[in-house]
């Protein structure tokens, strides 16, 4: 029998198996790339301690009912890019007002961007400090006394103008 037509060469000389084969070899190439950005990038809203952080949400639930026991309720100013802060805060009849406070400014996401800023007594109900410039992001807010007695929450977009209210988390 004699072959009429073009001779037939090597395999690897012929389109076909490259064709087939390429999808695979990039199906590998994938997996390889995945595996490498897995490996090298540092996944942080994963917490190491969420056993810990599950057990505070109960001391963060009893600093929220006593806020809301003692009447506490604020209003939050930011100028300044959100460096400058005023706070004017409500209480009970009965309640003191504490001389400083603190106010955690969180970034949901990112954590090396949340910051505390210390709030001075500048008159009755009125405290004001400094604290870290705001992006454009959500940000949540937790107002607190020194001790970590109570606890008072809110959020706001870091374009907001006006005022933010912080009230305990199980009054809203």
């Amino acid at each position: 029998m004699q072959m009429t037509g073009k001779d037939i060469g090597p395999w690897y000389r012929e389109p076909w198996p490259w064709l087939l084969m390429a999808g695979p070899a990039a199906v590998v190439v994938a997996g390889f790339a995945t595996l490498w950005l897995a490996v090298s990038s540092n996944d942080g809203l994963v917490a190491d301690d969420y056993y810990k952080q599950g057990l505070a949400i109960n001391q963060t639930l009893q600093r929220e009912a006593l806020a809301a026991k003692q009447g506490f309720h604020a209003t939050a100013q930011f100028a300044d890019e959100g460096r400058r802060i005023s706070v004017q805060l409500e209480a009970g009849p009965d309640t003191r007002l504490p001389d400083t406070l603190q106010m955690r400014v969180v970034h949901p996401t990112r954590a090396g961007r949340d910051g505390l800023v210390l709030l001075r007594k500048t008159a009755a109900g009125s405290y004001e400090g400094v604290g870290p410039a705001l992006t454009d992001a959500r940000w949540v807010l937790i107002l607190q006394d020194q001790q970590s007695t109570w606890r008072l929450d809110g959020a706001m977009a870091a374009s907001h103008q006006g005022a933010v209210s912080l009230s305990p988390a199980s009054s809203k």
